[in-house]
């Protein structure tokens, strides 16, 4: 290949790398104004939904769930703004005083309440940990609180998917979700459907501090 032909195919992969990065940013706000707008929890199906209305096809140009993450945090900020803020602390004071009942199961905040992309859909979602399940649900019920249980399945290892216990109930009118872990399971968090890491886990403390820093 000459050097006039190789210049050539070197700006033609560097173009239509450019063109595939511009496809997913544009798959990811559409799919982050789909989440946001019509609740959809899904980011997968969210993907497909604005590849599609879009008309964008092929691997390489849709984002990873990341991206779509980044894409919903950025659309709330500039279609949002101050409600999106106001809404974000109530929901987390909510969290605050859910964990406060809690306490004795040591609860940690997790998903969208804490890393910000919640909206008017969401649920504050918590992880507790005790030695079963109906010592939670016991609990819910000495307060008073009337709850509805429910299974979730989550990647506690590579590979590996286990079902966990959880109650929702309403507080400070907002949904919270509580998760039931193992005792032992707070030194392990599962793996997040985002991007694949541990879930970012935080306590009361934190929270506290969220709060107090917005």
């Amino acid at each position: 290949m000459t050097k006039k032909a190789s210049r050539s195919s070197n700006a033609m992969g560097r173009q239509k790398n450019s063109e595939t990065e511009r496809a997913r940013q544009v798959v990811a706000q559409e799919a982050a104004r789909i989440i946001v707008d019509h609740g959809i929890r899904d980011y997968r199906l969210a993907k497909q939904k604005a590849a599609e209305r879009l008309g964008i096809a092929g691997r390489g140009a849709l984002p990873g769930n990341a991206e779509i993450e980044a894409a919903v945090v950025e659309h709330l900020q500039i279609f949002g703004r101050e409600s999106h803020a106001d809404q974000l602390r109530l929901m987390r004071v909510a969290a605050l005083s859910a964990m406060k009942l809690l306490e004795s199961f040591t609860p940690r905040l997790v998903g969208p309440v804490l890393v910000g992309t919640a909206d008017e859909n969401s649920a504050v979602n918590l992880h507790v940990f005790a030695d079963s399940p109906e010592a939670v649900a016991l609990e819910l019920g000495d307060i008073g609180i009337s709850f509805r249980p429910y299974e979730r399945r989550l990647k506690s290892r590579r590979n590996r998917v286990e079902t966990f216990a959880g109650f929702e109930f309403h507080h400070s009118n907002n949904s919270i979700q509580v998760t039931v872990f193992p005792i032992d399971g707070i030194r392990q968090a599962p793996m997040s459907p985002i991007d694949g890491k541990p879930m970012k886990r935080v306590d009361l403390n934190a929270v506290q501090l969220l709060l107090e820093h917005v």
